[in-house]
């Protein structure tokens, strides 16, 4: 049997609830959309392995027609430009999680590169759109700010020592610690910029989220049933008890 990938399974997702001609069906899910979770994480996380176990967690609970949990991280740029039919060059420019600089501004005014106001409104749009069908775990993009007033959204933080970090990292990416060390720095740096810059929100206020997990004392499987826990127990009509991750009440 074929095993898929994260981004297979995102594109069966997006193929389901977005291409589906039976519109009485979509119109049900939308007016009943499953919980969606944000995911925001700190370098080198590992935070796909989590998400993965997670998306096994819900659906193995999950009842009838709401079995298609997915989640969508670089997933989702392939999501943003398909709906707001992006030409290819965009996809770069999508990706970044930091400020506009000034040779970017530059670029901008020349037509060269798209707005970055302009991209963020295409991604919180298409966020929003899989907050209508739920059963989504939305990774980073400031996702926990858009749909902070969903009441469907349940938002997760997840961090962890950087020593932990920096070893993880140096482990996924294949480099050395000094160059893991220094690609953490960057990124965390940018994702809190880009929080900031464009939602004045800081990425580090835990009044932000419903739960900060310290990913160093918890290994996935656990860090997968803790929030599932939460979740199930949070909007229970969308799961069922007589799965093999049995809520107790």
């Amino acid at each position: 049997m074929k095993v898929l990938g994260s981004y297979e399974k995102a594109r069966i997702y997006i193929d389901r609830h977005y291409q589906e001609t039976n519109e009485e069906k979509i119109h049900r899910r939308k007016l009943n959309p499953g919980p969606v979770i944000t995911i925001s994480r700190e370098t080198g996380i590992g935070a796909a392995a989590i998400c993965e176990k997670l998306v096994d967690y819900f659906n193995s609970c999950a009842i009838e027609n709401y079995s298609d949990w997915t989640f969508f991280d670089r997933s989702l740029i392939e999501k943003i430009m398909e709906d707001h039919h992006l030409p290819e060059h965009f996809r770069k420019f999508l990706f970044e999680e930091k400020p506009t600089k000034m040779d970017s501004w530059f670029a901008e005014l020349l037509g060269i590169s798209p707005s970055k106001i302009y991209l963020l409104h295409k991604t919180t749009h298409t966020i929003i759109k899989l907050a209508e069908y739920g059963n989504a775990i939305i990774v980073g993009r400031g996702s926990h700010i858009i749909l902070a007033d969903k009441p469907n959204a349940f938002h997760i933080r997840l961090v962890a020592p950087l020593n932990f970090r920096i070893e993880n990292a140096s482990r996924l990416y294949n480099v050395d610690s000094k160059s893991a060390a220094e690609f953490i720095k960057r990124e965390d740096e940018e994702r809190k910029n880009y929080l900031w810059k464009y939602f004045h929100k800081n990425i580090e206020d835990p009044l932000l989220y419903h739960s900060v997990i310290n990913t160093n004392l918890l290994q996935p499987e656990e860090i997968a049933e803790m929030i599932g826990h939460c979740v199930i127990r949070k909007y229970p009509q969308y799961f069922s008890i007589n799965s093999k991750y049995e809520v107790s009440e």
